[in-house]
């Protein structure tokens, strides 16, 4: 499996071409503001053929740069319906303030819905040869949407999948909750239901930051603490740690 990812413009928001090799068909997933050069880049030094964008959710950092990719490789884009405003109003999910800083970084004043887009919803959406499983999750956007990428080479067997999770989840750290669309209750459940539902052998590639898995956030993020969640402590808990 190839992974390509960087960070893009001053929100240093990750963007990935995921593919099953060089040379192979591949997914973007996310390309935000300054993500375009990039994405071209590695498609020529990879021989990638694009099939198409899949996003995680729809603020601007995260899709400033879909409708050029998509009318230069003629790619659909992928979206939960819930965000799909934010295509064409991204300063909807930000506020009038943040919303005009955001787009001034992007250098663009208008947005627009490229000519193909496709809602973002079941429990897989094949494409790129991949069949990708989706978990919706929201709490930082309505339609916030994990990408679970199946995962199976010889030489990583403790890795069972790639999840994409946007803004989400972070290395010992989640998605802000105050954003417009923003739901606090709402990703408390889905921390509760979605995210620690998730097996500790999948491997996290968040919106931004470093890499992580299931496994380590389970083990040190505080927001997902069983008392953080509302959730009763695990019999074998020891206090007297905690303190320490």
């Amino acid at each position: 499996m190839l992974i390509a990812s960087f960070p893009a413009g001053a929100f240093q928001t990750n963007c990935y071409l995921v593919a099953e090799a060089a040379g192979t068909a591949c997914v973007i997933v996310d390309p935000g503001v300054g993500a375009a050069e990039p994405v071209r880049r590695i498609i020529a030094e990879q021989r990638l053929r694009p099939a198409g964008i899949v996003l995680t959710h729809g603020h601007v950092d995260h899709i400033a740069a879909v409708e050029e990719l998509c009318a230069e490789f003629d790619l659909a884009v992928w979206i939960h319906p819930a965000d799909r405003h934010l295509l064409s109003d991204p300063g909807a999910g930000l506020g009038p303030q943040m919303a005009g800083q955001l787009a001034s970084l992007a250098g663009r004043a208008t947005f627009a819905e490229p000519a193909r887009v496709h809602d973002l919803t079941g429990e897989v959406v094949e494409l790129g040869g991949f069949r990708i499983g989706l978990a919706h999750a929201p709490g930082h956007t309505a339609g916030s949407t994990l990408l679970r990428f199946p995962y199976a080479d010889p030489a990583n067997p403790a890795i069972s999948e790639v999840i994409c999770t946007g803004d989400v989840l972070f290395q010992q750290s989640i998605g802000r909750t105050d954003l417009a669309g923003g739901d606090p209750a709402a990703m408390t459940r889905t921390l509760r239901e979605v995210v620690l539902a998730l097996p500790d052998s999948a491997a996290v590639l968040p919106g931004h930051g470093r890499q992580t898995s299931i496994g380590a956030e389970r083990a040190h993020n505080p927001y997902l603490r069983p008392e953080a969640l509302g959730l009763p402590m695990p019999a074998n808990h020891d206090a007297k740690k905690d303190e320490r």
